[in-house]
């Protein structure tokens, strides 16, 4: 028998239909909301949302927009976009939720920078970060008390920081900026990467964040915070390993230097990947919270069990490093902000050479 979809996203599925119906009736018509993708060889992501706008108007970027009123979008699934990138061209139907998730073959003789979306008359333009075959090295970053400070997911704090504050009120973790501007100081042609549990609603905003606060640019990949087929909620662990999994396979010629922080459970999820993939990361790099933001992010003073909380040097006391065999012996270095991590990956030699 083929498996029911949970009640949540039927639910949600018949709401979505009540509201696509009345707007619709209002004239309000589809258009795709663009986020950054990536690409290589030829091969491109491109990601988008589909949202109902009214006439006349066009999607609103929402880097401005207060709170919730990033969640208050119209999504239009099961709408046909046409999206090009070069010589492309390829119909795809955006999913639940208005998403777009779609790999191209752009052709090797091909370098685009921006995919073309189509829905109906309105047209928009995806950026593309393009990896160079020559590449060598990439970084993925958490975004949550990594590069931000948002003391997630204690229920009430994490409510008013998604839902009421401005992203303007939002501050970034001491050093981290300056943390990945020395690593493409070192080799300009690493890619960066944004990798979250947070919802799609809110990637403009981060956008802007990381862009006041001289974070290299790079593409973010989030997730959606509603229902699945399965459950009320997605997993946000399983998000980050299925994303990690495709980047190592989309992007073969890059070695990896994983950076979070051990308020939640990034070195967990980082030493699997680094087992999963032997010789494919170079290090991890571990932010350490103090005991006061340890307490905000999970409830307890200490670290999460599996967090290397044990071979790590205590919050407070620099950085250090350590190797565990259980991931590939790739070596993990500790620091409590931006500028421990930094020492802590130069003076451990992590970008002299691949693993």
């Amino acid at each position: 028998m083929s498996a029911r979809r949970h009640r949540a996203a039927r639910l949600e599925d018949a709401a979505r239909g009540a509201v696509t119906r009345y707007l619709r009736g209002r004239g309000w018509t589809p258009r795709a909301l663009p986020f950054a993708g990536y690409g290589s060889r030829g091969r491109v992501r491109v990601l988008a949302r589909v949202l109902l706008c009214p006439p006349g108007s066009v999607p609103r970027s929402l880097d401005g927009v207060r709170g919730w009123r990033r969640f208050a979008s119209a999504a239009a699934g099961g709408v046909p976009v046409e999206v090009t990138v070069g010589s492309c061209r390829e119909t795809v139907v955006s999913g639940r939720g208005g998403y777009l998730d779609v790999v191209l073959d752009a052709g090797a003789t091909h370098a685009p920078t921006v995919a073309t979306l189509t829905v109906g008359s309105s047209v928009s333009y995806a950026p593309l970060f393009l990896v160079p075959d020559h590449a060598r090295l990439g970084v993925v970053s958490d975004v949550d008390d990594t590069v931000m400070i948002t003391a997630l997911p204690r229920p009430l704090l994490a409510l008013w920081n998604t839902f009421v504050r401005h992203e303007s009120a939002r501050r970034p973790v001491p050093g981290m900026a300056g943390f990945y501007r020395e690593i493409l100081r070192r080799d300009p042609e690493t890619f960066v990467v944004y990798l979250s549990t947070g919802p799609w609603n809110v990637a403009p905003a981060l956008t802007t964040f990381l862009e006041r606060h001289g974070f290299p640019p790079g593409p973010l990949l989030m997730t959606d915070w509603g229902p699945t087929s399965s459950g009320w909620f997605r997993s946000g662990p399983a998000h980050k390993r299925t994303q990690l999994g495709r980047l190592m396979h989309e992007l073969p010629q890059l070695t990896w230097l994983l950076v979070g922080d051990d308020g939640q459970h990034d070195p967990v999820l980082y030493r699997e990947a680094a087992d999963a993939a032997p010789g494919r990361v170079r290090a991890i790099a571990i932010r350490q919270l103090t005991a006061s933001q340890q307490l905000l992010a999970h409830g307890t003073i200490t670290p999460l069990p599996g967090t290397d909380a044990d071979s790590a040097p205590a919050p407070g006391s620099g950085s250090g490093s350590g190797s565990d065999a259980d991931a590939a012996e790739v070596p993990t270095v500790y620091g409590t902000d931006g500028d421990a991590l930094w020492i802590a990956v130069r003076d451990g030699g992590v970008l002299d050479s691949p693993a």
